[in-house]
């Protein structure tokens, strides 16, 4: 379960308040896998980092009664001076894991050769979400946050990405942002719709599609 409570957070554009999450309180269920869906800008890598506690809101709160993931594929996850290996033990510890274990995982799931044990700084966007997908899924989690990181990559990669996505899904949920329906019909069994800094819940996931499309079409 995942609650807001009274959420808020606006940011200042040109000596303007923008609101992008407004006195938002509602309570996602338990055991879905929830599309997040809207426009570009509208605020989903915001609200993605307030569950995840990375931001701090301007008022209000998110409530979890389980364990959450950071939001994978955000770059802020990782120390650029330290190497992948680095940062990937670093975490273990943090979160209270096999170290060595972690580090054999996300070593052979990102497939990232030499750059392993390369300061983080020296790599592409791909590779630290390559590096923040394994480190995520390496830990099992309650809820996962993803960012169009199963977009990542070659077609081998995708396709091994979308099978530890699926295998993941069997024992935990997920908030998932992407562009692409059809993995939102493949991977979500519900969705939310963020627009003017509000939510809409949806249990069928083709009415959500169609919500989304409607607010693209009159953009």
């Amino acid at each position: 379960m995942i609650k807001f409570e009274n959420l808020t957070k606006s940011y200042w554009v040109q000596g303007q308040q923008k609101i992008v999450i407004d006195n938002l309180s509602m309570v996602l269920p338990t055991g879905k896998s929830l599309a997040l869906l809207g426009l570009n800008g509208v605020g989903k890598t915001t609200l993605m980092q307030l569950i995840a506690g990375t931001m701090r809101p301007d008022k209000g709160r998110v409530v979890s009664d389980g364990t959450i993931s950071w939001p994978v594929g955000f770059g802020g996850s990782f120390h650029p001076d330290l190497t992948g290996a680095q940062n990937i033990r670093f975490i273990a510890r943090i979160y209270g894991v096999d170290t060595d274990e972690l580090i054999a995982f996300v070593e052979d799931f990102a497939d990232l050769g030499k750059h392993f044990a390369m300061p983080v700084r020296s790599y592409s966007s791909g590779m630290k979400s390559r590096l923040t997908f394994g480190a995520s899924f390496g830990i099992q989690f309650d809820t996962y946050l993803v960012d169009e990181v199963t977009a990542v990559g070659d077609a081998a990669f995708r396709r091994k990405s979308q099978a530890l996505f699926q295998e993941r899904m069997k024992t935990s949920s997920a908030i998932l942002v992407t562009h692409e329906m059809a993995q939102v019909r493949s991977f979500c069994d519900a969705a939310i719709l963020l627009e003017d800094g509000r939510l809409s819940y949806f249990e069928d996931v083709d009415t959500a599609i169609a919500a989304h499309l409607k607010t693209v079409d009159n953009k």
